[in-house]
């Protein structure tokens, strides 16, 4: 019996991912975890075939148990479904050993067909994502952005997308501390200072819309 874990904080969204796997792959057993800590715990306990990741958790970030896992269970496919566009951090999971990139928007049969191409030992790639690969395989110069870790680039799209700096810190789970200490370490490798520049930033380079 094929083992799937999904790791996602939201309720409806785990519920629908069940419904698509109960179709697309009959027999399959499902097991959920709503943070990176439920799902550190699933793993260990229940050795799923297939990991549904999300990147956008309260407290620790999806990516952080994606780069736990290269060590921990270098063999378990992880395959990232994300409500971020492929263009923001799909070579990013990629890089870090992820077996295929999924935004949430995806049709429910494309979902079906990268698990099946996960679960073979594929990895799931869209021809516009093989794209991007190849730019940044053949060593294109790489934005500044590109420096900035996976928490410090979800914050900076907090930022440009208007959150408040406690709206921020509630959303990740965080302290406004913390969240306070990202946004001057983001300032810094970016090279501007204030929210204004930010998010000029952001929308230059298409990290939000």
């Amino acid at each position: 019996m094929t083992r799937i874990l999904i790791v996602d904080d939201h309720e409806v969204v785990r519920r629908g991912l069940r419904h698509i796997l109960a179709d697309g792959l009959p027999g399959c057993a499902v097991e959920e975890a709503g943070t990176v800590a439920e799902g550190r715990a699933a793993i260990e306990r229940s050795a799923p075939d297939l990991v549904l990741l999300d990147i956008h958790l309260p407290g620790a970030s999806g990516l952080d148990l994606l780069a736990e896992a290269r060590t921990r269970w270098a063999r378990l496919p992880f395959l990232m479904l994300s409500a971020y566009p492929e263009q923001e951090f799909a070579v990013r999971c990629l890089r870090l050993g992820a077996a295929g990139y999924l935004t949430k928007e995806s049709a429910a049969d494309e979902l079906v067909a990268a698990v099946r191409k996960a679960l073979a030992g594929g990895k799931y790639v869209t021809a516009s994502l093989a794209e991007r690969l190849a730019g940044a395989l053949g060593g294109a110069p790489q934005a500044p952005h590109e420096a900035l870790s996976s928490r410090e680039l979800e914050v900076l799209r907090l930022v440009a997308s208007g959150r408040s700096q406690k709206e921020i810190a509630v959303e990740l789970g965080l302290s406004e501390k913390t969240i306070a200490t990202y946004r001057a370490r983001i300032a810094g490798k970016l090279g501007v200072s204030t929210n204004v520049e930010l998010t000029r930033y952001a929308l230059h380079h298409k990290l939000v819309e």
